[in-house]
């Protein structure tokens, strides 16, 4: 996996350096035209980081282009009278085997736990709405105290930011934090996985979690009753 400690996000003030790059990115009118560049940055197995993160940036948000994707969850408990509201996982391309480009619905207030990216690359856009990303440091391997976890930085992503993390910058935990609206993110993992870890942060113990999603090209999957909640037992991974 290729590491390069690249800028967090950008948008509003972007550098030189980046301008001149984004003057070689084809134009991108819509979702189709980034699923086709994307498949294209992708037919070598060499992972340009800053490529990908151009052309992600260069599309810009347009719901008619993603609505059919975004499958919120939302169930009553007839138990306890009230609705239920979850994230999640819509898959919306496959990159030929090379990746998986997702759109993850989040309903208000829902976030995820503490994970790692199984050495993969993890690409990340805001196409609606507004998400927390709390990064931390990785928890000592050797040690068996129970400590909470390092928080190393905090950042908000608002709509057409792109963001970049790999295991080689710690974890993260993200989360829509606000109650009254929902929000929506696109991501690129690459290469595709199955399980991730997952974490306490009170105690920084460590579990495995399945990867699944709720939809699959904007058809509900047998699994979309499951809950999209990141958890031990039901995980469905940021």
């Amino acid at each position: 996996m290729a590491e390069l400690d690249y800028r967090s996000c950008f948008g509003a003030g972007q550098d030189v350096e980046v301008q001149k790059r984004m003057l070689s990115v084809p134009k991108i009118d819509n979702l189709d035209d980034l699923i086709r560049e994307l498949r294209e940055a992708f037919a070598t197995d060499h992972v340009n980081i800053e490529r990908v993160m151009d052309l992600m940036s260069a599309y810009k948000s347009n719901p008619r282009d993603w609505m059919k994707y975004a499958k919120f969850d939302r169930h009553r408990d007839d138990e306890n009278s009230f609705y239920v509201c979850k994230y999640t996982r819509n898959l919306v391309d496959e990159g030929n085997g090379k990746y998986n480009l997702m759109l993850l619905a989040w309903a208000e207030g829902q976030g995820s736990s503490i994970h790692d990216h199984a050495n993969s690359h993890c690409f990340q856009k805001m196409l609606d709405g507004n998400l927390r990303e709390i990064r931390f440091a990785w928890p000592p391997e050797s040690s068996e105290e129970e400590r909470e976890m390092e928080v190393i930085s905090e950042n908000t992503l608002k709509t057409n930011d792109v963001n970049y993390m790999n295991d080689s910058l710690g974890l993260h935990r993200v989360e829509n934090p606000s109650h009254t609206q929902t929000a929506v993110s696109l991501h690129l993992y690459s290469p595709p996985f199955e399980s991730v870890l997952l974490f306490d942060q009170r105690t920084g113990h460590k579990t495995r979690g399945k990867v699944t999603f709720w939809s699959k090209y904007g058809e509900r999957t047998p699994f979309g009753a499951i809950s999209a909640k990141l958890d031990a037992e039901d995980y469905e991974n940021n």
